[in-house]
């Protein structure tokens, strides 16, 4: 006689199995995510005020995203040598390797380089190895580019996982995201509405965050923060706050 297997048995086998992969998946999946809920900004500056941006200095960190932009940064570079600011520019490895000479040109007029990752990707969709290697390669680029080791690092969207986390680390790396942001992305967005996004984060040892580029944003979009900055040197002035870099905000 020969062995007869139960059908019905095996495909019952069959989907215990496949439940329980999922259920593993599933658990790898949230273990991934869980710094995800430092995006939750109430959240992040009460668990999390370093992460948030948050010091002891007296003074406020400006800090842009996603540059360098060859038709916008220098605009930038040109508003804050006329207030005589500091700030820290949170680079894409992408653009700066389309741009080199601009992404040396902030560094050279004083400003900071940090890590924005290569591509502006949402990390909570990121497998850990693409993680790794996307802010691997944005770090070797920066890096090569200006002959400067960053210290800082930003995800997009300000969205971390555990894997960004462990590579950060790796490469000395510390991850900050913002006390305020101007939301200047927006297609409806003005230097007014920029100004009151920011007006949450306008006290001594906040960090401001802006975009330099409209890369990821809607088209023409950094001409609002571009505009904000004259509002807000006038607020800055009347509270007799300086700006500083985030290596000056975080000394040491």
């Amino acid at each position: 006689m020969g062995f007869k297997i139960s059908t019905s048995k095996t495909s019952t086998s069959a989907k215990a199995l496949t439940a329980s992969s999922a259920i593993i998946a599933g658990a790898g999946f949230t273990y991934h995510a869980i710094p995800a809920i430092t995006a939750i900004r109430p959240v992040r500056r009460r668990l999390f005020p370093e992460l948030s941006g948050l010091s002891s200095s007296k003074a406020i960190a400006l800090t842009f995203d996603d540059g360098p932009d060859v038709k916008s940064t220098a605009s930038f570079l040109d508003k804050l040598d006329k207030y005589n600011w500091k700030a820290t520019f949170f680079m894409l490895g992408s653009m700066a390797e389309k741009s080199p000479g601009l992404t040396r040109e902030v560094n050279s007029r004083g400003h900071e380089i940090a890590v924005h990752g290569y591509a502006h990707k949402n990390l909570l969709w990121r497998s850990p190895n693409a993680t790794r290697n996307d802010i691997q390669k944005a770090y070797e680029t920066l890096l090569e580019i200006t002959g400067i080791r960053p210290r800082f690092y930003r995800p997009p969207y300000g969205v971390l996982n555990m894997q960004a986390l462990s590579t950060a680390k790796s490469l000395l790396l510390t991850p900050v995201l913002w006390t305020s942001w101007g939301r200047d992305w927006r297609a409806q967005a003005t230097p007014d509405s920029v100004l009151q996004d920011l007006s949450q984060g306008l006290h001594p040892g906040s960090t401001l965050l802006l975009h330099d580029s409209d890369c990821t944003s809607a088209v023409g979009a950094y001409s609002s923060a571009l505009g904000a900055l004259d509002l807000l040197h006038e607020r800055l002035s009347g509270l007799e706050l300086s700006v500083e870099r985030l290596c000056d905000h975080f000394p040491g």
